[in-house]
């Protein structure tokens, strides 16, 4: 009677109870199992507790039920590759990484039903601070954050935010920065390997190696922006663990696909969405009306993106031509990994200007699918796999003993992938994101 009354009290009060029970909807667990109609969950404190055949739940007592009848239930998705806070608009810079716009890119994520992120290296440190305020509690009010703490670019080199990240001179001035993310306790060291189609300096090969002996020496992972296949075929004989990025200049080989394997080698994210944006808006994108789209943006970005000017300059850009032809090559070597057995996972590069936090991993499914993955594997490597890459055992399914992080749609993202955008609701550590 008492746990009622203190139940009845926080509902009254605007809390969210402790214990639900989830009932009478369409589970996709996210393990590659088959769905399962009429299904339930019981979370207790956030926490998965029990799941199966709403036949045979037994709500505890006190427990707020929810009817979602008729409702198709997913794991939350986790992008493996986005850029927290640096966009304001479509303006980047660093004067606007500051806790209340990452803030907002975290609210952003959740309502799109992304739950977990990693920030790929452009990074100040109190955002470091602020993902370890969620993991002392577990169960925050936004998605959750990872981070690579601020990433390694060649000094005069590719990659980065100005402002951000200075750029390292030489291999032998590696072992401090590592040391300095190590304190940190950061999830994953980032560089970037890459010339803009040969307009910037790349990093040296020994850089490379050095962040990824160092990175390994002090137990972090090492995820690395790649665009060209050389660069991918070396890194990979270094032992890198994930390409941030896809191979897009030439179709992966089978030397390329045997060391990934033999070596671990993740593709961490195929970022196909990223790729797109390169040419999507030289003119206006369908998308420009999509109230699933317009929920995320600002009407100053609208107003942008119908512009006549902004579309001319996207147009202008010297390789504007081949973008879709890396798009195309990046479709194709996702599909080749994937039917090879090469881990990977799903991420997207959002939150530079024009890859919009949350619509960008929408889409990312859509095009994944356009490559020839099933929805059910695009809906896996957004989840589990992507888990299993953060080695995050308490997310990514939807089972007993992980976090009630979790996507309520109406659709059936399974017939269609692009039904994971009718979301009804949103749940991080079992509370309704609101």
């Amino acid at each position: 009677m008492f746990k009622c009354v203190l139940v009845a009290l926080a509902l009254a009060c605007g809390l969210q109870a402790e214990v639900k029970v989830l009932k009478n909807f369409t589970l996709i667990d996210g393990t590659g199992k088959p769905a399962v109609a009429n299904a339930a969950m019981i979370l207790d404190s956030g926490k998965i507790t029990w799941v199966g055949l709403a036949a045979n739940v037994k709500a505890p007592a006190g427990a707020e039920t929810v009817d979602l009848a008729g409702k198709f239930v997913m794991p939350g998705i986790i992008n493996l590759h986005g850029h927290l806070g640096a966009v304001v608009d479509l303006k980047q810079s660093a004067d606007n990484l500051t806790e209340a716009n990452v803030t907002k890119n975290l609210k952003t994520y959740a309502q799109y039903g992304v739950t977990t992120m990693m920030s790929m290296g452009t990074d100040k440190d109190f955002v470091v601070g602020m993902r370890d305020k969620q993991r002392a509690s577990g169960r925050p009010g936004e998605t959750r954050i990872y981070t690579a703490g601020n990433g390694f670019i060649a000094k005069g080199g590719y990659g980065g935010l100005v402002g951000v990240n200075d750029g390292t001179a030489s291999a032998a001035d590696v072992k401090k920065k590592v040391d300095s993310l190590a304190a940190l306790k950061v999830d994953t060291v980032k560089l970037w390997l890459d010339d803009h189609n040969g307009e910037l300096k790349k990093m040296p090969y020994d850089m490379a190696k050095a962040i990824i002996t160092e990175g390994h020496k002090a137990k972090l992972p090492v995820a690395s922006h790649i665009f060209y296949l050389a660069d991918a075929k070396e890194l990979a004989g270094y032992g890198v663990n994930g390409f941030a990025h896809i191979v897009r200049d030439q179709p992966v080989d089978q030397a390329l696909i045997d060391t990934m394997k033999k070596k671990g080698v993740w593709q961490l994210a195929a970022t196909l969405s990223r790729e797109a944006t390169m040419f999507a808006y030289a003119t206006t994108p369908k998308f420009i009306a999509d109230p699933f789209f317009t929920q995320g943006v600002s009407a100053n970005v609208l107003t942008t993106l119908k512009s006549s000017d902004y579309q001319k300059a996207q147009a202008e850009d010297p390789h504007f031509s081949h973008y879709p032809e890396y798009l195309e090559t990046a479709k194709k070597n996702l599909k080749k990994l994937a039917d090879a057995g090469v881990k990977y996972g799903f991420g997207t590069d959002s939150g530079p200007p024009g890859r919009f936090p949350g619509f960008l991993e929408h889409w990312e499914m859509e095009l994944m699918v356009e490559a020839g993955l099933t929805p059910s594997q695009v809906i896996q490597a957004a989840t589990k796999n992507s888990a299993e890459y953060l080695k995050a055992k308490d997310l990514g399914t939807l089972e007993k003993g992980k976090w009630g992080d979790l996507i309520v749609l109406t659709k059936n993202p399974l017939d269609d992938i692009k039904n994971s955008r009718t979301i009804e609701a949103v749940y991080i550590g079992g509370n309704r994101v609101k």
